[in-house]
C-alpha cells in the first residue's frame, strides 16, 4: 500500500521529529571524509553547473559578463507578463548584489540583461529558451513568457552561490560566458504536498513553490482531504473546515487549519507568477473520514463515525448508492473548479478498500464526468483507470512495482500517466534507517534512488509517448514544520526536477551528485535545511 505503516514506526518517527530544527542541514550523516577532503568551496559557477541539466551548453572563452550598479534588465516592450518576469528577477537578485536593477523596455542600447520574446523554433516549445552571455551582457529569448522565467532560473545558477543571500554580499557578480538552449523533456513536472495530515500554512507552501520554480518545476499538486482533516472552504458545505478541518484534527491531532478560499486563490496566483500550476486534490470514495465524521447524512447509516488522527489507511468510504453523494461532489467539484484556473482536477482514488470494486466503478463513472462537466481534466490515483471512464483521465502511478497490467491496458486504451513510483520519488521516504522523520513502507529512498530511474520506461508496456510527466509527492504524516519539508525534500527534489527536465541521454549521476554538492552554498546561503547525503561529494 501507498502509505502502510504502523503506529510504532509513526511513534518514533514523530519523537525524532520534535528535535529536527533548521540545523538538519548539519546533524544528517556526513559525506565521507576521503570525498570531502579533496572539495574545496567554491563560489563560482559554470555553465555545466546547472540542475537541471540543460539541453545544449556551449561555453565560451572570455565572454564573461559582470553584473554592475547601472546594470538594467531590459524586457520585451508592451509585454506586461515579460515586464513582471522582470520584476521577479530584479526582487531576487537586489538583496545580495545591492544594486537597483531597474526593469525598463528594451528599447535602443543592447547590454545589461535583457528578456524579449522571438521565434526560437517549435523545437523549444512553450517553456524552452535560449540564453547567451557575452561580455556586453546577458540575453535570453523564448517563444512565451514561461520559457523566459526558465531562462531567469538557470541565469541566478549562473551567479555566484551568495547571490541566494538575503542581505548585500561583497562578489564580484560574473555571469560564465557562452550559450544555452533549453526545453524539457515532460510538460508536466510536478512535485505534491499533503495539506491533510498535516495543515502547513499558506507562507510554508509559498516558500515550496518558491524552491519548485528554481528547478523548473511547474506544477503543485496539492492534497486537500483526507480520514484526518479537510483543508479547503466550501461554501455549501460550511462544516467540511469549521470542524473537519477545525483545531485537534490532523495526525495525532496535530495540525488543524484550513485554507480560505481567499488564501487558495492567493496561492494560485502566487505559483500562476512563477509559471506553477496548483493541482487541487480532494481523495475520494476512501480517504473521506474527515467529511463521514462531520456530515452524518453522507453515511449510508446515517451515523456519523468519530474522527480519526490515526494513519490507518481503507477504511472509510463515501456512500456509493447514495444520490446525496453525487449533490456533494458536485458541490465540491463547482466550488473548487471555480477556484482553480488550471486545466486539471485530482480526484484521489487510492486505497479505498472499504468500497467494493463494482461500487468504486459506479462511482468513478459517475464523478470523472462531473469533473469534465466544470471544465476540467480529471486526474487521479493509478486505480482509477480500473473503471470505465474517458481516456482523457490521467493516471497518476505511485506502485512500486514495474509491471502493471491495468496500467498498461489504461494506456492502449489512450490514458496518460504520471509517474510518482514510491521508492523513487515519494520524498516522505526515510532515506536510511537513522532519518528521523519520514516513513519506510516503500524501501528507503536514497539521493540515488531517486535519480537512477527512467520514467519513459519504468513500467514494461509504459512507453514514453504515454507519460505526461512525473511527479514527487510529499506526504506529511510525520511532517511538522517547513523545516521538515525542506528536510525530506533537498536533494531529491532536485533529482526528480531533472529527470522530468532534462533529455534521458544528458543524465549521469556522477555529474548530478557534484552538481548537486555545488547547490549546498546556495541551499545554505537562503537557510534551507537538507540531508547531507553520503552519496553527495558535498564541499568542506
Amino acid at each position: 500500500m501507498r502509505r502502510r505503516r504502523t503506529r510504532a514506526v509513526l511513534g518514533a518517527a514523530l519523537a525524532f521529529a520534535t528535535a529536527l530544527s533548521v540545523s538538519t542541514a548539519t546533524s544528517a550523516a556526513a559525506a565521507p571524509t576521503t570525498v570531502t577532503d579533496v572539495m574545496a568551496t567554491s563560489t563560482e559557477s559554470t555553465l555545466t553547473d546547472l540542475i537541471p541539466a540543460p539541453v545544449r551548453v556551449s561555453p565560451a572563452d572570455g565572454a564573461d559578463y559582470r553584473l554592475g550598479p547601472g546594470t538594467l534588465i531590459r524586457t520585451e516592450p508592451h509585454s506586461a507578463e515579460v515586464r513582471d518576469v522582470g520584476k521577479l528577477l530584479a526582487d531576487s537578485l537586489r538583496p545580495a548584489t545591492g544594486y537597483a536593477l531597474p526593469v525598463v523596455p528594451a528599447h535602443g542600447r543592447s547590454g545589461g540583461i535583457t528578456l524579449l520574446l522571438d521565434d526560437v523554433g517549435a523545437e523549444l516549445g512553450d517553456e524552452g529558451y535560449r540564453l547567451e552571455v557575452t561580455k556586453h551582457g546577458v540575453t535570453i529569448r523564448a517563444n512565451t513568457p514561461a520559457g523566459l522565467f526558465a531562462g531567469t532560473q538557470t541565469l541566478r545558477q549562473l551567479l555566484p552561490a551568495e547571490i541566494d543571500a538575503d542581505s548585500r554580499r561583497d562578489v564580484e557578480w560574473t555571469v560564465p560566458g557562452g550559450t544555452i538552449v533549453d526545453y524539457p523533456r515532460f510538460a508536466y513536472r510536478g512535485a505534491m504536498l499533503d495539506i491533510a495530515r498535516h495543515f502547513h500554512t499558506p507562507d510554508e507552501i509559498k516558500s515550496y513553490i518558491d524552491e519548485l520554480a528554481r528547478y523548473k518545476i511547474n506544477h503543485l499538486h496539492l492534497h486537500l482531504t483526507d480520514d484526518q482533516g479537510w483543508r479547503i472552504e466550501i461554501d455549501s458545505w460550511p462544516k467540511l473546515t469549521t470542524v473537519g478541518g477545525g483545531p485537534g484534527t490532523g495526525v495525532d491531532g496535530v495540525g488543524g487549519g484550513f485554507l480560505t478560499k481567499e488564501e487558495y486563490s492567493d496561492l494560485v496566483a502566487y505559483a500562476a507568477k512563477r509559471y506553477i500550476t496548483v493541482v487541487p486534490e480532494i481523495d475520494m470514495p476512501g480517504h473521506t473520514n474527515a467529511a463521514l465524521s462531520t456530515y452524518a447524512e453522507l453515511n449510508c447509516d446515517g451515523v456519523a463515525p468519530p474522527p480519526r488522527t490515526d494513519i490507518e489507511v481503507g477504511y472509510s468510504s463515501l456512500c456509493i448508492d447514495a444520490e446525496l453523494t453525487y449533490e456533494f461532489v458536485d458541490d465540491v467539484v463547482r466550488e473548487l473548479a471555480e477556484l482553480t484556473p488550471g486545466p486539471y482536477l485530482h480526484i484521489g482514488g487510492d486505497e479505498a478498500h472499504s468500497t467494493p470494486i463494482e461500487d468504486y466503478r459506479t462511482f468513478m463513472e459517475r464523478v470523472v464526468p462531473i469533473v469534465e462537466k466544470y471544465g476540467k481534466r480529471p486526474f487521479g490515483w493509478s486505480e482509477l483507470v480500473r473503471a470505465d471512464v474517458s481516456t482523457d483521465a490521467v493516471a497518476q502511478y505511485w506502485h512500486t512495482e514495474t509491471e502493471d497490467a491495468d496500467l498498461v491496458d489504461a494506456v492502449a486504451r489512450g490514458h496518460k500517466v504520471i509517474m510518482s513510483p514510491a521508492n523513487r520519488v515519494y520524498l516522505d521516504m526515510k532515506y536510511d534507517e537513522n532519518t528521523p522523520i519520514g516513513l519506510s513502507w516503500a524501501g528507503y529512498v536514497e539521493v540515488r534512488d531517486s535519480y537512477d530511474w527512467d520514467p519513459g520506461a519504468h513500467v514494461t508496456g509504459v512507453g514514453e509517448d504515454a507519460v505526461l510527466g512525473v511527479e514527487a509527492p510529499l506526504w506529511s504524516e510525520t511532517l511538522r514544520s517547513l523545516d521538515h519539508i525542506e528536510y525530506m525534500a533537498f536533494p531529491r527534489l532536485t533529482a526528480a526536477a531533472e529527470i522530468a527536465w532534462s533529455p534521458q541521454e544528458a543524465r549521469d549521476w556522477t555529474s548530478f551528485s557534484e552538481r548537486v554538492a555545488k547547490q549546498a552554498q546556495r541551499w545554505e546561503e537562503r537557510g534551507l535545511g537538507f540531508y547531507r547525503s553520503p552519496q553527495i561529494p558535498w564541499p568542506n
